[in-house]
C-alpha cells in the first residue's frame, strides 16, 4: 500500500490513504488508517487508543490517541486524530468532494482542525480539545451566545463562491441515477441538471435551494404514493424558493457561507481556562462536521440551528422563545458586524432578521424531512427515519398553516412548536 497526494485543487495537495473504514471490523480497521497516517505510532511507546462518539446519525466518529508514558490529557489531545467515516449511503445525500473543500477553506480561515488526509470512505483531521454540546446545553445564555457569535464569524468572513470551482458538475445526454454521487465530476442528464441548477436562478450554485433540489429529485418514486408525495414536495420546495430564495439579507446576494447542520454534537464548547462563564459572556464555541455546509441565507441557518435546541426527540417545549432568539440575534449581529469592519447593529437590523428568521422557522422541517425520506431507504443505522420524516414534515406544514391562517379558520389547536415560538420568554 502506498499513501498518494491528491490532485492539485482548492482543497490542496492532501494526502490521500487508499484504505477503507470496516464498521464490522471497526479496531483493526481504524489502527490501519491512523498508522498509514502516521507509521511512528506502531513503533513508539505507548498503546494505540480508539474513542467513539455517538453523537451523531448518519456517520461513524473516532478519536484516535497515543498514550505516552508520563503524557497528560492535554499533551495526549493534542496529537490525538478524529476518523470520520461516511455512513453507507451517503454519498446519495452529500457532494464529499464539496465537503472536503468546505473543510479546507474553513481551516485556511482558522475555523475548522486541520485536515490530515482523505481515505476511501472518509477522513482524517486533527481533533479539537473541548466537549460536544447536549441540546440542554444549547438553552445556556453563555452557550447561545457563543454560538451566536461563532455563527456570525463564518457569515461575515467566509466567502460564498470558493467552493464552487471545486466539484465541477458534467452533463450528458445519458441517463444516469439520482442524485449526484459525491465525486469529482458527478454527472447527470442534461436535463436533470438544468433541474437542479435552475431552481434559484441568479444564486451561486450549489445553494441551499439546489442542494434541496437534488433531494426532492432523490426521493423513492417506485410507487403511485411516493410519485405523489415527490410531486407534492417539490410544488413546496418551487414556493418555497419563490417566498423566500430573493429575500435581502446578509452576504453576497443574500447569501452567506453557511453550517446548516448545526446540531448539539456540531457545537464544541471550549475548554474553560477561568472557571464556569456566567449568562451575560459568550462561551468560546468551535462548529465540526461540514458535510451540510453551503451557501444559504442567513436566516435559514440561524432557523436550522434553533429548530435543533430540541434535539433528535424534536422536544418543542425548549425552543427558543422570542426574548432568547431576539437575544440571539443581537449577539450573533455584534459579532457580525466586528468581523466585517462595520458599525452596528441598530435596532432596525435587529428587527428585520427577527422577522426574516420568523419566515425561515418552517423550513427546516421541509430540509430534514425529504433528508429522513431519503435516510429511510438507504440508512443501515439503527434509528428511525421514517417517523423522524413525518415530525420533520410537520412542523413544516404547521407552519403553513399558522402562516397562512388556516390553521385558525379550522379551528384546530395550534401544535406545541407553533405556541412556544410565539411565546414572549
Amino acid at each position: 500500500m502506498s499513501v498518494t497526494q491528491s490532485p492539485a485543487n482548492s482543497h490542496d495537495s492532501l494526502l490521500h490513504i487508499p484504505l477503507t473504514y470496516n464498521i464490522a471490523d471497526s479496531q483493526a480497521s481504524a489502527l490501519r488508517l491512523v498508522l498509514a497516517l502516521y507509521p511512528q505510532w506502531e513503533h513508539e511507546e505507548g498503546p494505540i487508543e480508539f474513542v467513539r462518539f455517538t453523537d451523531g446519525i448518519t456517520n461513524t466518529l473516532l478519536k484516535a490517541i497515543k498514550k505516552r508514558p508520563g503524557s497528560n490529557q492535554e499533551q495526549i489531545d493534542e496529537e490525538a486524530v478524529l476518523l470520520r467515516a461516511y455512513g453507507k449511503g451517503t454519498d446519495l445525500l452529500i457532494d464529499r468532494e464539496r465537503e472536503t473543500a468546505s473543510h479546507s477553506l474553513l481551516a485556511r480561515h482558522g475555523l475548522a482542525p486541520a485536515l490530515l488526509a482523505r481515505f476511501q470512505n472518509g477522513l482524517l483531521y486533527k481533533f479539537i480539545r473541548g466537549k460536544p454540546c447536549s441540546s440542554e446545553d444549547l438553552t445556556r445564555p453563555s452557550v447561545w451566545r457563543g454560538v451566536a457569535r461563532r455563527l456570525a464569524q463564518w457569515h461575515a468572513v467566509l466567502p460564498v463562491v470558493s467552493v464552487n470551482d471545486v466539484a465541477t458538475v458534467e452533463a450528458t445526454d445519458d441517463e444516469m441515477p439520482l442524485p449526484l454521487p459525491g465525486t469529482r465530476a458527478p454527472r447527470v442528464n442534461k436535463a436533470t441538471l438544468s433541474t437542479i441548477q435552475g431552481i434559484a436562478p441568479g444564486k451561486p450554485v450549489p445553494n441551499i435551494w439546489t442542494v434541496m433540489q437534488q433531494w426532492v429529485l432523490a426521493l423513492p418514486a417506485g410507487t403511485e404514493a411516493e410519485k405523489q408525495r415527490q410531486a407534492t414536495l417539490q410544488r413546496e420546495l418551487e414556493r418555497i424558493v419563490k417566498e423566500l430564495a430573493y429575500l435581502p439579507g446578509p452576504g453576497k446576494n443574500g447569501l452567506v457561507f453557511g453550517h446548516c447542520d448545526l446540531l448539539s454534537g456540531n457545537v464544541i464548547r471550549e475548554p474553560c481556562v477561568n472557571g464556569t462563564h456566567s449568562n451575560a459572556e459568550a462561551e468560546p464555541v468551535s462548529f465540526i462536521d461540514y458535510e451540510y455546509a453551503t451557501p444559504a441565507p442567513a436566516a435559514f441557518d440561524i432557523a436550522n440551528h434553533f429548530a435543533e435546541w430540541g434535539g433528535f426527540d424534536c422536544d418543542y417545549s425548549v425552543l427558543p422563545t422570542s426574548a432568547q432568539r431576539r437575544g440571539f440575534l443581537k449577539e450573533y449581529l455584534e459579532s457580525y458586524h466586528e468581523h466585517s469592519g462595520t458599525s452596528g447593529p441598530t435596532e432596525a437590523e435587529v428587527d428585520q432578521i427577527f422577522q426574516d428568521v420568523d419566515l425561515f422557522r418552517g423550513i427546516p422541517g421541509f430540509y430534514w424531512g425529504v433528508w429522513a425520506l431519503i435516510q429511510a431507504t438507504i440508512s443501515q443505522i439503527d434509528f428511525d427515519y421514517a417517523s423522524y420524516a413525518e415530525i420533520r414534515l410537520a412542523e413544516y406544514w404547521a407552519w403553513r398553516e399558522e402562516a397562512e391562517g388556516t390553521r385558525a379558520k379550522q379551528g384546530k389547536e395550534t401544535p406545541l412548536r407553533e405556541r412556544r415560538w410565539a411565546q414572549e420568554a
